[in-house]
């Protein structure tokens, strides 16, 4: 079945976020190619939606349903427009504070088609009834785990709506270790730190930082993380989907004493981004990115790059540069439309083209060995 551009949008990890629980939406790019072009909008479909607005007007408090919001996005061809239900921005606000709803455990499914458990977060749902990684999901529910689509399975042990999605409601799974016996497990679920941090120390001193997004506290956990570093970071942005901007803005003035890390546009005009001062300018820095680095993510490594703080290793970014202005609606939903850009402190825009690594890695190349001889190389020149 064909993804929407609005499901995969709505499902999509995070984007860039300017202020305080405002949401910005982000796309793993399923509906296009980043540097596609927009489609042509529709002048007079515009207009007849947009009237209840007023020409110009931050559509907050109109009223507008589901459909009038997503024919305004479509009609405008807003790429990065998206509608999000009351209950669906509450939860994404949720999980900006580095908490979401689950059992703690994450699923994965190979070429065989068999769906197992890759994660299991400690102190969690699933870690306290005893389930392992590698364990073979056979059923949740009633449905047999391998005939649903992962993100279904995902969805299913979230909790997918109503009663569901509430602390304490239970899902039922059915597990095998091995060539053990089949056991019923009944989970109930709960609100679970997200862990977005990963800090793994490296023989010779050199601290491996991995950031899977920029939830509340991520800068203060780099740079708890930093302290332990005697020969050299890697800060991992591979997959990083975005984010709080301040969160994105703090971990730069972990590695930068004050100075800029960028500027963005919006309905009130330009507005600069500066990171705090006293940041770590001496130990040797690499950031590793790919395809999957988005957003402020994006934002934090070109103020790395154009500052020559650190050398950017991998491949090219994904190329989010845009920024997306929140309006909460009548009736409590909210509505995303792109108000303008954002820059790096050498003026470039990511947007459509993404930013190029110092260090290209080759298409068979590992990627961490590649941080690590170029963090190597770093530490010999100082």
């Amino acid at each position: 079945m064909p993804v929407s551009p609005r499901a995969t949008r709505q499902a999509a990890t995070l984007g860039l976020v300017f202020g305080v629980v405002l949401l910005a939406g982000a796309a793993t790019g399923a509906w296009g190619e980043p540097g596609a072009a927009a489609r042509p909008p529709s002048a007079d479909a515009a207009q007849a939606v947009a009237a209840p607005l007023g020409a110009g007007q931050d559509p907050a408090g109109a009223n507008l349903s589901e459909q009038q919001a997503e024919h305004l996005i479509g009609a405008t061809g807003d790429r990065w427009g998206a509608y999000y239900s009351a209950q669906e921005y509450a939860e994404f606000s949720q999980g900006l504070d580095g908490r979401y709803l689950g059992v703690g455990l994450s699923v994965g499914r190979g070429e065989d088609g068999v769906t197992t458990v890759s994660q299991v977060l400690p102190a969690g749902p699933a870690a306290a009834a005893g389930i392992a990684v590698g364990d073979r999901l056979l059923r949740i529910g009633e449905d047999e785990a391998d005939r649903l689509p992962v993100t279904e399975v995902v969805a299913r042990l979230r909790g997918r709506e109503g009663a569901e999605r509430q602390a304490g409601s239970e899902v039922v799974l059915e597990l095998r270790r091995g060539e053990g016996d089949v056991r019923e497990v009944r989970l109930r679920r709960a609100l679970l730190d997200s862990q977005q941090v990963t800090v793994e120390h490296l023989a010779g001193g050199v601290v491996r930082i991995a950031v899977r997004a920029f939830t509340s506290g991520v800068a203060e956990q780099v740079r708890a993380a930093v302290r332990g570093a005697r020969a050299g970071v890697v800060l991992d942005l591979r997959g990083n989907s975005g984010g709080l901007v301040e969160e994105a803005v703090g971990t730069a003035g972990v590695f930068l004493d004050g100075g800029p890390v960028g500027s963005y546009q919006d309905r009130g005009g330009t507005r600069e981004l500066t990171a705090p001062p006293g940041g770590d300018q001496r130990t040797p820095l690499v950031v590793l990115v790919d395809g999957g680095t988005m957003s402020a993510a994006e934002l934090l490594t070109g103020a790395l790059q154009d500052r020559g703080r650190a050398v950017v290793a991998g491949s090219r970014t994904f190329g989010k540069g845009t920024v997306q202005q929140p309006s909460r609606l009548a009736d409590g939903a909210v509505l995303e439309l792109t108000v303008g850009r954002y820059y790096t402190p050498a003026g470039r825009s990511p947007e459509g083209a993404g930013l190029a690594p110092d260090v290209p890695a080759g298409a068979a190349e590992d990627a961490d060995a590649l941080a690590l001889r170029v963090l190597a190389g770093l530490g010999s020149r100082t």
